[in-house]
């Protein structure tokens, strides 16, 4: 069975976000480890994220929340060879958005336009403060990847008080199931 890597978002997704919660019932789960989780670098995470996939040993599938699903797109960019055999993308923030942390997030801009080069599923909630649902219907487009439009639940972080995301562990078991080794 392929690992699985969480890449968290601003902040690391504490204990009652769902991605922590998935990973303390998963042992194939492990976390991506950048050096600073609140004032995110571009290069810093783009480095965490090349040794987590290389250090997998397999074909990683990818979960990011918020800010990490920028991560993979600029990583995608920049990386020739993918053993990730797909990516499961939550609460796609948008950079040029009003609530998007600019001071920190700032190495994060501009997105790349390109198709990813993996199976991608895209989960957005119709009321994020982060990212509008044409704004992550646009990019999920662009990155070739599925959407799902999971209702009104906000950034879909602890915020939310989704606590195990039972519609978000169906919507990845599925998508998981039906994506092949490279």
């Amino acid at each position: 069975m392929s690992q699985i890597i969480i890449l968290p978002g601003i902040g690391g997704s504490g204990e009652s976000h769902w991605q922590t919660i998935w990973e303390k019932f998963d042992s194939s789960m492990v976390r991506f480890r950048p050096p600073n989780w609140d004032a995110p670098d571009l290069n810093d995470w783009l480095a965490a994220l090349d040794e987590a996939v290389d250090k997998s040993g397999d074909s990683p599938i990818l979960v990011a929340h918020s800010l990490a699903c920028l991560l993979i797109v600029h990583w995608a960019a920049r990386r020739r060879d993918f053993k990730v055999r797909g990516a499961f993308l939550v609460a796609v923030p948008d950079p040029d958005g009003p609530s998007f942390p600019a001071a920190e997030a700032a190495s994060f801009r501009p997105v790349p336009e390109l198709a990813l080069p993996f199976p991608t599923l895209v989960v957005a909630s119709t009321n994020d403060p982060y990212g509008s649902v044409d704004y992550v219907r646009t990019r999920a487009t662009a990155w070739g990847a599925g959407l799902v439009i999971a209702g009104a639940l906000g950034h879909m972080n602890a915020d939310s008080a989704l606590g195990e995301w039972e519609l978000g562990a169906m919507l990845f078991r599925a998508f998981r199931a039906g994506i092949r080794s490279p």
